[in-house]
């Protein structure tokens, strides 16, 4: 039996949103870091948001994986691409788009620590009380759990919905009415139709 998956849409303009706010908590701290280091893939726009918001030149990333084909979650989080920068006695500020379970944060502070950077601190987009791990910032707080889809994972996490169905779905209509009734998706025709089509090409 196919796993029914509460989902959430996120929009362009509400993740400039929340990344202002963000940035907006984290100024009002008075912390000031020295760099940030964005957690790839998910962490990159909302790095780029918060550095421009608060007047950041430095930015470097490291890229963890932890999620495969939409929301399918693997054994254990794997740092992919490690960090590059010589990061020791600065002041650095972490940011993901989601604290999910707290895995891939969790990995990413013990591999910056072995850089002994003087202080390190956390920053979300969503912090999700089902996180086993604390953020030192986040913008919206989810208590009801749920997967969240940001605009820049809409083609990624739908395309791996429609590849894991075990029923062959053969129109437009009745995509849509898959992703509705197991992933509370509504998504229009048109775009539905782009993202099947990429799958296909």
């Amino acid at each position: 039996m196919e796993k029914e998956i509460r989902c959430e849409l996120i929009s362009w303009s509400e993740v400039q949103r929340l990344c202002l706010r963000l940035a907006k908590q984290i100024k009002a701290s008075g912390f000031h870091p020295d760099l940030v280091v964005a957690i790839g893939r998910g962490g990159y726009v909302p790095a780029r948001l918060v550095c421009d918001y608060l007047d950041i030149m430095a930015l470097t990333s490291i890229k963890i994986e932890l999620y495969t084909a939409g929301s399918t979650k693997m054994e254990k989080a794997l740092i992919k691409y490690p960090l590059c920068n010589d990061i020791s006695n600065q002041r650095v500020l972490l940011i993901d788009d989601v604290n999910d379970s707290g895995d891939t944060l969790e990995l990413a502070l013990a591999h910056l620590q072995t850089f002994q950077p003087c202080e390190t601190r956390t920053a979300v987009v969503h912090h999700k009380t089902s996180s086993h791990l604390p953020v030192d910032y986040y913008a919206r707080k989810v208590i009801k759990w749920r997967w969240l889809i940001y605009p820049w994972a809409i083609y990624e996490d739908i395309s791996g919905f429609l590849r894991n169905r075990t029923a062959t779905v053969q129109s437009i209509e009745q995509s849509q009415q898959y992703l509705a009734d197991k992933f509370n998706i509504r998504i229009s025709k048109k775009r539905l139709r782009e993202i099947i089509h990429m799958m296909d090409t």
